[in-house]
């Protein structure tokens, strides 16, 4: 007689082994379209060695279980270059696979992204883009690239990938997802757009998709500031920015935490920090009144109709003295010279809000932005997508997040019509991608699981904050635009006195 353990022993080790059809280094021989297998080979339990040689993340290596690792390079165009790499867990395969998303214009594997997904018996790749190094310089004369870097190479990615675990396994995924955030949030929502069929389930974490429109906003306040160096504001005023933002802010939610529950609902004019005779020590010059307003901005381009979205309160802790990131605006100058203008010599002070972001949008053509609303494929082929986003994010504006969630509600005719499919989680606090003091951690490809696998939609998602590796706040992410309101009772730091409400904005 088999006991009720026994049974779920068998049925565990039915999941997570798999008969694999050939040994590691035999898939060399693979012959697949545009797809060139350069090397693969078994790396042994803790061995994998980062082609960098890097040791900073180590430790996230040595407990890494045994797996075949697969270099591929990409060809769809006659000037592709993408390479790509594939690990396959050589036991405890999970029958799934895992796609992992980018930075900025990074070109790299990122192997320290893969290390997760294959501790949990994934089968998981990732894609240098189709060039090298972490600037668009690639761009100049080579328009094929662009659309690698764009939208192609994940695309490749997943196919190819897909083909080399069923020759491996002698089985397809039973389930394929792909999470990313920043740029690879971007990624992720150009896939739903564009390839609806390739993942059953996605994750978009503070998606860049209006990624020329970050550049504009992001160069267009550091155009300001250099040819007005008096009107910078420097970290003691961003820092009493901040401290007066929570002022303003914080209680609007109901309770006052240290956080503001909904900063695009919140009326803060930094002018009440206008230097006069009285208040001529914690205060702000009217130049810097007017570059805070400017930041926070979102100016309608009167060329394009398009709003362009600013930060919010709360997210001044992460400004700069130049305005926006040093990525932000690394990423914007690096849009404009190699991609708008294609001229190496194009200088941050040639730009011209008005002019050029229609210029840039012209350009790009759907290439890198991903604001397409339409999602109808993706949801009638039962595709699952989870997107978060900092309302604390000093990189890439929130409302990008909100704005095109309310788009795509509007194009498939109303909330009830998207929600089975497409769920939006903002987190109070929380800065780019992570960090801030707001509850910053959480499993979203968890939720996503339980979404695709066990159609268990995520009506909340638990996140909390750690200081010094110690849980000392926990808080639901609500589904937007719902939000996360206190019971009343009990502490403000545990997410079970909140429940998920819509309120009245």
């Amino acid at each position: 007689m088999r006991t009720k353990s026994t049974l779920l022993f068998m049925i565990a080790a039915s999941l997570s082994t798999a008969t694999l059809s050939q040994p590691c280094d035999d898939l060399s021989s693979i012959t697949l379209l545009n797809v060139m297998i350069e090397k693969a080979e078994l790396v042994g339990d803790g061995g994998f060695v980062p082609p960098t040689g890097g040791t900073n993340n180590s430790m996230i290596y040595q407990e890494l279980p045994e797996f075949c690792r697969v270099s591929m390079l990409l060809t769809p165009s006659i000037d592709s270059d993408i390479h790509v790499e594939l690990w396959l867990p050589t036991e405890s395969w999970n029958g799934k696979y895992l796609a992992i998303g980018n930075g900025a214009f990074t070109g790299n594997i990122r192997h320290s992204g893969m290390a997760m997904p294959l501790s949990r018996g994934y089968a998981t790749s990732s894609t240098d883009t189709g060039h090298l190094g972490n600037t668009a310089s690639f761009a100049l004369g080579h328009p094929e690239k662009v659309y690698d870097f764009g939208w192609r190479s994940v695309h490749e990615m997943a196919v190819a990938s897909k083909a080399v675990i069923d020759a491996f396994y002698s089985e397809a995924p039973r389930y394929s997802y792909f999470t990313g955030c920043s740029a690879g949030g971007r990624q992720a929502m150009k896939e739903a757009q564009r390839f609806p069929d390739d993942f059953n389930g996605i994750v978009a974490g503070a998606p860049g998709l209006d990624w020329t429109g970050r550049a504009a906003a992001a160069l267009r306040i550091e155009t300001h500031l250099v040819s007005n160096p008096s009107a910078q504001l420097r970290q003691p005023d961003r820092e009493l920015l901040y401290r007066t933002a929570l002022d303003f802010c914080d209680a609007t939610d109901g309770i006052q935490d240290g956080l503001i529950g909904n900063p695009a609902g919140c009326n803060f004019d930094p002018a009440v920090l206008q230097c006069d005779a009285e208040n001529a020590g914690a205060c702000l010059t009217e130049a810097q009144v007017n570059t805070a307003q400017m930041i926070y901005s979102s100016p309608i381009n009167s060329r394009t109709g398009r709003e362009i979205t600013g930060l919010l309160p709360g997210s001044e802790i992460g400004w700069t003295d130049l305005g926006w990131t040093a990525s932000a605006r690394a990423t914007g100058l690096d849009q404009y010279r190699y991609l708008v203008y294609e001229d190496e010599s194009w200088a941050v002070d040639q730009f011209r809000f008005e002019f050029d972001i229609s210029r840039a949008e012209r350009k790009d053509d759907d290439t890198l932005n991903a604001l397409s609303p339409d999602l109808f494929e993706f949801i009638e082929g039962g595709g699952k997508l989870i997107a978060y986003h900092g309302w604390a994010d000093p990189q890439i504006s929130p409302s990008n997040a909100t704005q095109y969630y309310d788009r795509v509600a509007q194009v498939h005719r109303g909330r009830d019509n998207i929600h089975d499919s497409f769920r939006l989680f903002m987190a109070p606090g929380m800065g780019h991608c992570a960090g801030g003091p707001g509850p910053n951690s959480f499993d979203s490809l968890a939720a996503l699981e339980n979404w695709v696998e066990d159609d268990t939609a995520p009506d909340e998602i638990i996140a909390v904050h750690r200081t010094d590796g110690v849980v000392d706040r926990s808080r639901p992410l609500c589904p937007y635009p719902e939000v996360s309101v206190y019971n009343g009772s009990g502490s403000t730091d545990e997410a079970e006195n909140f429940v998920c409400q819509r309120v009245n904005q």
